[in-house]
């Protein structure tokens, strides 16, 4: 397998950041090999969803993220279980964590939304979990887009598990306005449901127009990441990219 490029910062500012988005089932599987994978994936953000929401969830997010080598970013319990980490490369600008509109009966879904500098760049982060149903899962891949163009800043990426495969009308939808980033450049595995048998790619990172991708999949054989580990750590396959962001913006 090709190697992914690592982050880096390039002489004119233009930042290579490595972005994971990892369904994490609300830490309910083993802790030790979920903070093993993505220590080994060595991501500056980690986009997640179904993050701990409940009693002491804070406490349980800080402990992923020391256990991961990260910091706390934003989300969790305020945006209904997306969350965003990072390394203490991103300077936190701003974040800010948003409730998505209730269909009676289904689950409260949310964003966690940050803008970030990395190197010289500057990047719109948004970690989402759209809904089971169809309808409800269509609006709210408008509403994604929407917040993303709120952020206002040049570059965004965004990640999180969609529900729906790529022919869905939620998936195509935001793929027909972002760069699916596992069909603009492949890399490492495709199917992320389930670890014990893959049949669908559900998880998946998108990018804003200007954002290169240089890489992205499940990242099967990346040193250091062990298939037993990707099967004991949760119900999902992690999405890892590498991107060029430019400086500016």
């Amino acid at each position: 397998m090709i190697p992914l490029p690592d982050s880096r910062t390039e002489s004119d500012g233009t930042a290579v950041v490595r972005v994971l988005s990892y369904n994490i089932r609300s830490m309910r599987d083993d802790r030790a090999a979920l903070a093993r994978v993505i220590r080994a994936c060595a991501p500056d953000l980690v986009l997640v969803q179904e993050a701990p929401r409940f009693f002491r969830w804070r406490k349980a997010a800080e402990k992923l993220a020391r256990a991961a080598g990260l910091v706390y970013v934003t989300g969790g319990g305020t945006a209904a279980g997306p969350m965003i980490l990072s390394t203490l490369r991103a300077h936190v600008e701003r974040t800010e964590d948003v409730l998505l509109p209730r269909t009676p009966g289904l689950h409260q879904r949310g964003f966690a939304t940050a803008v970030v500098r990395i190197g010289g760049a500057r990047l719109g982060v948004l970690s989402c979990h759209l809904s089971l149903a169809a309808g409800e899962r269509a609006e709210q891949a408008g509403l994604l887009l929407e917040r993303l163009a709120a952020l206002g800043v040049p570059y965004a990426v965004a990640g999180g598990d969609v529900n729906e495969r790529p022919e869905g009308r939620g998936f195509r939808r935001l793929a027909g306005a972002l760069t699916d980033a596992w069909a603009e450049r492949p890399w490492g595995g495709e199917l992320t449901s389930t670890p014990h048998d893959p049949r669908q790619r559900i998880d998946a990172i998108f990018t804003t127009p200007g954002v290169e991708v240089l890489g992205c999949g499940v990242p099967h054989g990346l040193p250091g990441v062990r298939e037993s580990d990707l099967r004991a750590a949760t119900d999902h396959l992690p999405v890892l990219a590498a991107l060029r962001v430019p400086a500016g913006g």
